[in-house]
Formats: structure tokens, sequence, C-alpha cells
């Protein structure tokens, strides 16, 4: 059957993928002056909104709110057993995401951005195909802002093909909470699926190929990551490697090598957590250059074609939703005719575990590995009034500066709130600021922030709290 192909409007820029970097470009791209559209085949927000941030940190404040229930049963408050329901759990993640689904329609409509709803392929001639339900358009482009994103990545374990195991992007299509759960791979995404459910209730077993869970974090930080998780039940097998798996009545049985010894077992659920590739889909007609899986792109976002510019996680590098939104606004600002570029040494890293971890720049391990002389200072939660009454203690704040300048060149923090506290270090990082400015700067107590100052003042060797 012949599909009718319809022609419509010219536009400055069209933006392909509505997620976090998609949206927020297209926006700063309206902002501009440009005529802008932006097409997306699914949900707005991308898998950021409806597979990946929002979502995973909804239940996680859940499983906080369970772990802070058991908690302060020896602090004097008394409940009855506590209760979960997963359709009222999904139900309340749904009405968190159709907000925020529903604000970025708003925003685009705001914007005078038009919402092209369909699969879009780029042609080389910049013209894009949108097809839908109702037939295929072309537009064309003076410029091209790609921002497919990525999708989960599944590594060639023998046996896995065809099974019905759970990626980041169907965990949440899940009908119950599981009562016992494998998750391959121990990186950001796997660990916080490892809180959540070992919060409700579910025994997990995290595998992990390298020697420590979240290794590309602070050796110290995954240290104590891993404490407060084995504390909560779950199986941590770092330096261990899957061999096989096999589905059989309803159970998948993980076959996996640690220290030259094979040994299985068994769970109800299997997540597959190890990471995530470049969607790629509708650029196939594009002579794109590639750095490996990712699409190639110089400091202003560009890629090997003029006039087309890639972001978020089809560039590689960080792939994190903030870092998709700072390239999106670096790309949309370049394609009205700037000259901007993003700093990458700045880009904040968070966690949401319990504890959570937030990290800047580099950790104590790279920035010796890099040559420079610094001076590290590390000052414990234990120490710090707020933490202590709220029962979370088990945490620190690393800082790591120039030890001639005290320039500031890493911070890692681990504990209640660092997740929100982590822009203060990338700020004083952005401005070059040193650790006596920071050592100087008032600090309201009783804070978790505080921990901030007795850190930089320690560094110093004027350390009063600790």
């Amino acid at each position: 059957m012949r599909v009718e192909v319809t022609t419509l409007n010219s536009y400055d820029l069209v933006v392909l993928g509505g997620g976090p970097g998609g949206y927020v470009a297209a926006i700063r791209a309206a902002k501009l002056g440009l005529s802008v559209a932006l097409i997306e085949a699914s949900e707005l927000g991308g898998t950021c909104l409806n597979r990946g941030c929002i979502p995973s940190k909804t239940l996680l404040h859940m499983a906080e709110a369970v772990e802070t229930i058991k908690k302060v049963q020896a602090w004097g408050i008394k409940t009855g057993p506590v209760e979960l329901s997963w359709d009222a759990m999904l139900a309340r993640q749904g009405q968190v995401m159709q907000t925020l689904r529903t604000g970025i329609a708003g925003l685009l409509k705001a914007n005078k951005i038009s919402h092209l709803r369909g699969w879009g392929k780029v042609l080389p001639n910049r013209e894009i195909e949108v097809a839908s339900d109702t037939g295929v358009t072309r537009v064309r482009a003076d410029k091209i802002i790609l921002a497919t994103g990525s999708k989960p990545f599944v590594p060639p374990i023998p046996g896995l093909d065809g099974l019905p195991y759970q990626t980041s992007d169907t965990i949440f299509q899940m009908d119950r909470i599981p009562k016992t759960t494998t998750i391959i791979g121990g990186g950001v995404i796997g660990v916080e699926f490892a809180a959540i459910f070992s919060a409700f209730g579910t025994q997990v077993t995290v595998v992990e190929a390298t020697d420590r869970i979240v290794p590309t974090e602070d050796e110290a930080a995954s240290q104590a990551l891993a404490k407060a998780l084995k504390q909560r039940g779950v199986q941590v097998q770092a330096a261990t490697k899957v061999e096989q798996v096999r589905y059989d009545n309803g159970q998948f049985h993980v076959s996996a090598a640690h220290g030259g010894q094979t040994s299985e077992h068994a769970a109800e659920e299997l997540l597959v957590a190890v990471g995530r590739t470049p969607s790629l889909g509708g650029l196939e007609e594009l002579p794109l250059k590639m750095n490996g899986r990712f699409v190639e792109v110089n400091e202003q976002m560009e890629t090997s074609i003029p006039h087309v510019y890639a972001i978020g996680d089809l560039v590689g590098g960080y792939q994190l939703a903030h870092v998709a939104s700072a390239e999106g606004l670096i790309a949309a600002a370049n394609a009205a005719g700037k000259q901007e570029k993003i700093d990458y040494r700045v880009v904040p890293r968070c966690i949401y575990t319990h504890p959570e971890i937030a990290s800047v720049g580099m950790t104590e391990q790279e920035a010796k590995n890099s040559g420079l002389a610094v001076k590290v200072q590390t000052y414990s939660m234990r120490g710090n009034g707020k933490a202590l009454s709220m029962g979370e203690t088990d945490g620190f704040v690393k800082l790591i500066a120039d030890e001639k300048y005290g320039e500031i060149v890493g911070v890692t923090m681990v504990g209640p709130h660092v997740t929100d506290m982590i822009t203060t270090a990338s700020s004083f990082m952005h401005l070059e600021g040193t650790v006596a400015e920071w050592a100087s700067l008032i600090h309201p107590h009783p804070t978790v922030s505080e921990s901030f100052y007795e850190a930089a003042n320690g560094w110093l060797g004027m350390g009063v709290n600790h």
C-alpha cells in the first residue's frame, strides 16, 4: 500500500527527540528567535521522565519512607505493620510523570514550538520524515539537533536471549513486588533498584563484574554504599562474572564465576542493568562520524555534518539527564549563531540510594593518577549534629584540592540530602573557588551542609569539630 507523504513548513531548527536534552534545546532555541519543531515518537520527557529518573526517584522516596518507619521504631515512635500496595505506588508514580509531561507540553505551546508526534527519519538533505498513524509528513530544517537518547544495553550472556528478563525500561511494568530478584550490574542503575526493592522486602542479589559496585565513584563511597546495602539484606557479589542464565519453572537461574569458582542462584525476577547504548534509529541515512558506539561531536556539539548537532546519550560521556539538558542548551545557542561550549569539569554526579552519593570533579584516585599535587581532607558525618539527629551518620565529605593554591578539584559526599547539596561544591569549582574561601563562608547550624565547612577548615589545619 502506498503511503502518502505530505510536506509541511520549513523550520530554522528541528529537534529530534523530546527528552531532557531535546525539549530543553527546543525551548532555548525558540527563546533565541528561531522557528522550531520538535519530533517525538513517544511521550514527552524521554527516558528520564518516563522510564528513568522520575519514576525511579519516586519509588526511591517511597523506599526511604519505609526505611524511616523501620528506624523510628527504636526512637519511641510505634507503628503497626507496614503494608505495601504496588498498584497504589505505581499510580502515584504515574501521577508525578503525567504532571511533568503536561508541563512540558505547556512549555512547548507557550514558546510556539511545533510538536510533531511520530517517528522521525533524518534524510541527508536535512529533511525529516515523520511517520505517524495518520501518514508520513516531511519537514525541512536549516539546522538539526539529534537528541534520540539511548536504550538499555543487553550483553551477550549465554542463555539470556529470548528470556522474560527486565531492563530499566520495563521493570515498572511488573504486576507485583517480587520476593527475589537478581540484578546484573552494580552501577548506578543497579544499586538504585537494589535500594528500592530491598526496602520493599525483596531479597536482592547484585552481581557486578568489577571489583566493587559503582566503580566510577570514589572507592570509599563505594564501600560505604556496599556496607549499607548489605545491612539491608542485599547480597553484593563483586568481581563476579555471569556465565549463563536459564529460565525454568518461573525462576531465573544465574550461573556466575568468582575467584575461579562457579555458583548458581535462582530468583523470580532478573534485572539486566549494565548500562545504556545510543538509540540510532532514524539516523541510518546520515553519514555521521562515530566515536565507537557514540556520535562524534566537537566542543559546540556539532557533528561531522555541518549544521547537524547531537547531544545527550547519543554522544556518550556522562549519560545523565542534566548533562543532556546542558548540552541541549549549548547546541541550541550554537545553532542560533553563538559560540558556546560546556564545562564537563563541574558536572555533578548523583546516586539516589540510602545513603545518597554525590560527587563532582575528580575522585581521590583520579587526582593522584593525574599527577596533581593535591591534599585530601575527609570529614565524617558522625560529627555532624543534623546527621546525628536524623540517625544518618554513615557518611562523609571528602574534599580534594590543589596543595599549592587550595583550588578545589573534586568533592565526594555520602549521606542524607547530599544530592541536593553537591551544587554548592560544583559552584565553587565553576568559580575557581579555593578551600580558604569555602572555610570562611558561614554555614547555617544545624545542617548537613556544615560538613562542607568542617572539611574545608580541616583541610587548612584549622578544624574545630574534628
